[in-house]
C-alpha cells in the first residue's frame, strides 16, 4: 500500500507541474491579484525590504516564502518561478492532509512520503489546485494552517504556536485557526482520558440543548486540565493583538475596500458551497446515501417539536437575508469571475429568489452535521462551526476563497468517505478541476479577460 501510494504521489506532483508549466505557457503576464503581489515579491528579491505597495491588504508571508526559495535553491525571481512557489506548497498538502485525516480516524499515519489516497483526491479539491499554479496566498496559508493543526495534535505545543505565526504571515484571520488547532487538540485528548474528567462533552449526535448547557457550565472546572497547554497560543494572540494595534486594525494596506461587515448570508453561501463541490463525501459514508437523507428528514421534521424549529430557523433565516445581503461592488462589476454570473443570473433573476434556497441551507447544513458528528463528541462537532463564524461574518464579498480552509477542515473531520466515495469525490474533482483550467486557459475573452474562482 505505501508503495502504491507513493507511485500515486509521484503522478500528483508530475501532473501539478504539467499543469503549471501550461499556466506559464499560456497565461504569460500577471494576472488579476497577481500584478500587485508579483513585483511586491520582486522588490524583496532585489533586497528592497521598505517597499510595500499599500494596495496590497495581506502580510508578505508569500514574498518571503519566494525570497527563502530563491536564496536557498537560487531560484530566479520570475514569473514562472514565483508560481512555483505555490505549485511547491501544493506537493506539501496531501502529506499535511495525511496526518490531519490519520488524526481524526484516530489511525497511524503511513510514512512520510506516502500520502494516502484519501489525502492525495483531497489535496485536489479545487479551489486549492487551481490557486496552486497562480501567485496567490491561498495554498500557501492553508498547508501552514493544516501544519498547525497537525503539530497541535502530536502535543507539539510550542511547534504549533511558531507555525501559527506562521500561517498568519499568510493571512491575519488564521489567527482563529490558531484556536481551533489548540482546540480541536485539547478536546480529542479529554474525550480519551482515562479517569473522570471535569467537561461534559457526550456523543454529538445523541446531544440535546441541555448537554450544550451543560458542557458550557462544566467549562470553567476542566480549566486546570485544558490551561498548561494554552501559553503557546497565548503567546501568538498577544503578538497578534500587538500587531492590531500597531496596524491601527487587522487590514494591511487598503482597508477602504475591506471594511469588516455583518454578512450573515455569507454562512448559508458557504454550507451550500460544501455540499455541492463535497457532496460525495456527505453522501458515500459507512450507511450510504439514503441513510444520510433519512436522518436528514428526521432532524427536521422527525416531530412536532422538530417541524416547529425547522420553521422557527427558516425565518430567522429569512430576515437575515433580509437585512444582511451585501451586493458588493466587487461581485457586481467583476465579470471575470464565476460568482458575477451566479450571482447575477440566480440570486438577482427575482427579489424571491434568495429565499428558495432556505430550505436547502437546511438540509445541506443537517447532512454535514450528521456526517461529520457521527464519530465525533459535541464540542468537537461545534468548535469548527463557533470559529468559522468571526472568519466568514466580517467578509462582505462572496469569494469561494474564503471557503478553503473552512472546507477543508470540515471534510477531514468526515472519517469514514468509502473507498468507492472516495473514487467519486476524487472523479468530481477532477471535472470541475478541468473545466475550470480549460475556462480559464483557454476560453479567454476579448475585452472580458480569463474567467477564474
Amino acid at each position: 500500500m505505501s508503495l502504491d501510494t507513493r507511485v500515486l504521489y509521484i503522478v500528483y506532483c508530475g501532473v501539478a507541474v504539467a499543469v503549471l508549466k501550461e499556466f506559464n505557457a499560456v497565461v504569460t503576464e500577471p494576472y488579476m491579484d497577481e500584478p500587485f503581489h508579483v513585483p511586491q515579491a520582486l522588490a524583496y528579491c532585489k533586497g528592497e525590504w521598505s517597499t510595500w505597495d499599500p494596495k496590497i491588504t495581506t502580510p508578505p508571508g508569500l514574498y518571503i516564502l519566494s525570497v527563502l526559495l530563491h536564496w536557498v535553491f537560487m531560484f530566479k525571481c520570475n514569473l514562472n518561478l514565483l508560481r512555483l512557489t505555490t505549485t511547491l506548497t501544493l506537493f506539501a498538502l496531501p502529506l499535511v492532509l495525511t496526518r490531519l485525516l490519520g488524526f481524526h480516524q484516530r489511525r497511524r499515519s503511513p510514512p512520510k512520503l506516502a500520502p494516502s489516497i484519501e489525502a492525495l483526491v483531497l489535496s485536489t479539491f479545487p479551489i486549492a489546485w487551481f490557486f496552486g499554479f497562480l501567485y496567490y496566498t491561498e495554498v500557501p496559508s492553508l498547508v501552514s494552517v493544516l501544519c498547525t493543526v497537525v503539530a497541535a495534535t502530536q502535543n507539539r505545543h510550542w511547534l504549533a504556536g511558531l507555525l501559527g505565526i506562521v500561517s498568519c504571515l499568510f493571512r491575519q484571520n488564521n489567527v482563529i485557526w490558531v484556536l481551533y488547532a489548540y482546540a480541536a487538540s485539547q478536546l480529542m485528548r479529554l474525550r480519551f482520558k482515562r479517569g473522570y474528567v471535569e467537561l461534559h462533552d457526550p456523543p454529538a449526535l445523541g446531544a440535546g440543548p441541555g448537554d450544550f448547557l451543560r458542557s458550557i457550565m462544566s467549562a470553567p472546572k476542566a480549566l486546570p486540565e485544558l490551561l498548561p497547554a494554552f501559553t503557546p497560543y497565548a503567546v501568538v494572540l498577544a503578538l497578534f493583538g500587538g500587531f492590531v494595534i500597531w496596524n491601527d486594525g487587522i487590514v494591511l494596506g487598503d482597508k477602504s475596500n475591506h471594511v469588516p461587515s455583518f454578512h450573515v448570508p455569507q454562512l448559508y453561501y458557504f454550507i451550500a458551497f460544501a455540499t455541492m463541490i463535497g457532496w460525495p463525501a456527505v453522501l458515500c459514508g459507512e450507511s450510504g446515501p439514503l441513510k444520510v437523507a433519512t436522518e436528514v428528514i428526521l432532524r427536521m421534521f422527525g416531530n412536532k417539536r422538530r417541524t416547529l424549529l425547522t420553521a422557527i430557523i427558516s425565518i430567522f433565516v429569512g430576515i437575515t437575508i433580509q437585512r444582511f445581503t451585501i451586493h458588493h461592488p466587487f461581485l457586481l462589476s467583476d465579470n471575470r469571475h464565476f460568482t458575477f454570473y451566479i450571482w447575477r443570473r440566480v440570486f438577482m433573476l427575482h427579489a424571491a429568489v434568495p429565499y428558495l434556497f432556505i430550505p436547502g441551507y437546511q438540509v445541506c447544513a443537517w447532512a454535514w452535521w450528521i456526517r461529520v458528528a457521527r464519530d465525533q463528541s459535541l464540542l468537537q462537532t461545534l468548535v469548527l462551526p463557533v470559529l468559522i463564524l468571526p472568519t466568514l461574518l466580517p467578509t462582505p464579498l462572496l469569494e469561494p476563497r474564503y471557503f478553503l480552509v473552512p472546507y477543508i477542515l470540515l471534510r477531514a473531520q468526515v472519517v469514514d468517505v468509502q473507498p468507492y466515495g472516495i473514487f467519486v469525490e476524487g472523479f468530481w474533482y477532477m471535472v470541475i478541476n478541468v473545466a475550470t483550467t480549460y475556462v480559464f486557459l483557454y476560453k479567454e475573452r476579448v475585452g472580458v479577460g480569463r474567467f477564474m474562482w
